[in-house]
Formats: C-alpha cells, structure tokens, sequence
C-alpha cells in the first residue's frame, strides 16, 4: 500500500489511459469524414473494432498496478499498435496509401511510446518512436519520407520528454519513499528511546552506581551495566548510513564504534562522503583505536570528533594515555610496524588526505585526519 501512496508515476498513466481513449475516437471521426475515399470501408470498421478492443485493454492494464510494474504490457502495445497500422491495408490499397490516402489509426498510435517512455524512460520513449515511425515509413514509403517527417519528430519529441519526466519523477519518487521510511524509523526510535530512558537505562546506571559502591565482585557487575548503558545509547542514537547513491553520512558509520572508554562526538547534521572515502576513513580510524588499546594503557579514554568544513572534512581521535614521541613513531615505523604508516597514513594519503599526530609522554596522543 505504502509503494502505491507515493508513486508519481500515476497520474501519467492515468493521462496515457486518457490518451489512448480520446485519439481511438478521433480515428473513428478520421474514418467518418474520409468514409467515401475509402476503397473497402468494411475493412476500415474491422480496423476500428479491433483498436477498440485493444484500447479497452490496454486502458484496463494502464489502470492497474500489474500493467505498470513491468514492461511486457507496453511492449505488447508496442506490437498489437504497429500490427492495426498494417491492418489499414484492409481498407486501402498500399498504393493509394502511397499515393495519399491516410493511415487510419491517426494519433492512435502514440500510445505504445509513451507507455514504453513512462515506464522504461527515454531509452524506452526512443524505442517506441523509432518502431512506430519505421512502421510508417514503411507503408508510405521511401519517396515519401519527407512528408512523415513531422510525425517522426512528434514522436521523438514524446519520447524524450515523457521519458525524462517518468525518470525524473522515479527518482523523486524513490527519494520519498527512502524519506518516509527514515521519518517512520526515527519516530520509531525516539519511541524507544523515551522507553528505554525512562526504563532500562535508569535501571542500568543505578546497578553501575550501586556495584561500584559495594566494590568487590559487585565492580564486575557495575562495568557490564555500564558497557550495555553505552551500547543501548549507541543503539539510540545511530542513524543510517546511506543518503543517496554512493554518498553516506559518515557519522552513521562511525557512531557504532561507542563504548564505555570511547566517546563519539558528531555533527547533528549528515556528513557525506563517497562511500568508498568514508570505508577508509573509518578503517584509518579503528586503527587509532587499536593502537590506543594496545599502547595508552588499561585506563586510558578516547574521544572521537567529527567536523565538517565544507571543503574539508576532519576526524579528530584524541586519548588521555601514556603518549609518546614522534620519534619513537618513526622507529616503530622502521622496525616494520606498520599500523601507523599504512593502515592510519597510508589510507588518508591515498585519499589525497592529511595526517596530523599530536603527542608527548604523560600528555596522551591525537590524530587529525583530514580529507
């Protein structure tokens, strides 16, 4: 029900099922006002029947959701319209077709190219154009292809612009919906949110507050309230990564990394990047992760700090461990250990990036990474 709320695209089928009625009916009145140049006028009404059957069809496929969802009903117009163009040879000879006389079906057979450009766009449009002007100027002929041609440019002219406006509404439509699902998400997760704050996370920070009081065995209790705190904020407060295409916000990406010795701290707003520039940035940072773990000691804390600059985007990862030297970088980085020179610098590197390393012993360590 939700897909059938915001497609766009209905109101064009609905005018295409227009469409296809009223120009049956002026092919009926071309037939009526030319009735007595026609050479066998019985041929003309079989012609007539059968492009009115063929419209109640088509009109009740366009009508429906299984018409629209796929192609095979457009493509079936495509060859039941140029099959009624040749059936005007039931009422003309194909050299007074030649000659002048008119074919039958009118602008009847517009309908196929903009059923293929709602459906499957431009690319769609031009093929239901090329078909249909092929059709005609086979029946006019070589010698008369300059009369057709402001037929041809009508259709192609449809095509384009019928198929570029359904692409475009797609996409718009597709934007909407991806819109409306975040809206519900997020209005579902700050109902979460309110429950659990007013519950669980209550609940957990007094079993922390109590167990380290009591210390003891009761100091193991407190730190596993305090980790699934934090995981439940986290939980709270991550939003999805994907925004449109190959950009996602990179906040979404690293707001998981949360825990009770790391602290993420981001913009309200999206930050996007390629997806592929926020996977390394993320690598480069779970890196400086792992080192602060490795090397900051056991109670060392960690802030990470996402800012954007418009031109530039920078993540900051800054603890308040043991530190160390810049020199004793580079020597970690000669005697091979290669964390900080490749999966840390390497990556912003190739990202046309920036590295920064701030650090001194007893004062901590911070890394800026900007790209």
């Amino acid at each position: 029900m939700e897909r059938e709320t915001v497609d766009l695209l209905q109101p064009l089928w609905r005018a295409l099922v227009v469409f296809r009625i009223i120009t049956w009916g002026f092919a009926c009145l071309g037939v009526w006002t030319r009735w007595d140049g026609i050479v066998r006028p019985t041929g003309a009404l079989l012609q007539l029947a059968v492009m009115g059957i063929w419209t109640l069809i088509s009109s009740l496929g366009y009508s429906r959701r299984w018409g629209r969802r796929n192609t095979r009903l457009a493509f079936a117009d495509l060859i039941v319209t140029v099959g009624c163009m040749y059936a005007t040879l039931w009422a003309q000879p194909l050299i007074d077709i030649r000659g002048g006389a008119s074919v039958l079906t009118s602008v009847w057979v517009a309908g196929p190219v903009i059923a293929l450009a709602i459906s499957r766009g431009r690319d769609g449009g031009l093929l239901g154009a090329a078909t249909i002007s092929l059709a005609l100027l086979s029946l006019r002929g070589v010698d008369n292809a300059s009369k057709i041609l402001s037929n041809v440019q009508l259709l192609l002219v449809a095509g384009l612009v019928v198929g570029y406006a359904a692409s475009t509404m797609r996409r718009a439509g597709a934007r909407l919906r991806s819109a409306i699902a975040a809206e519900s998400a997020t209005a579902e997760r700050l109902r979460l949110s309110r429950s659990i704050h007013d519950g669980v996370l209550q609940v957990l920070a007094q079993v922390q507050r109590r167990g380290t009081a009591i210390g003891g065995d009761a100091l193991e209790l407190a730190q596993l309230a305090a980790e699934q705190e934090v995981a439940l904020r986290t939980l709270m407060s991550t939003r999805p990564a994907v925004a449109d295409g190959d950009r996602v916000d990179l906040c979404g990406l690293l707001l998981p990394l949360a825990t009770t010795r790391v602290d993420v701290v981001v913009p309200a707003a999206q930050v996007l990047l390629p997806a592929a520039t926020a996977d390394e940035l993320v690598a480069a940072v779970k890196e400086a992760l792992s080192n602060v773990s490795k090397h900051a000691g056991p109670d060392a804390r960690c802030w990470i700090a996402v800012e954007d600059l418009g031109e530039e985007v920078v993540v900051s990862i800054r603890d308040d461990g043991v530190g160390t030297t810049p020199a004793r970088l580079e020597q970690a980085r000669v005697d091979g250990h290669l964390g900080v020179s490749q999966s840390i610098r390497g990556r912003i590197a190739d990202l046309g990036g920036t590295v920064t390393v701030r650090t001194a012993p007893g004062e901590g360590t911070e890394w800026e990474l900007k790209v």
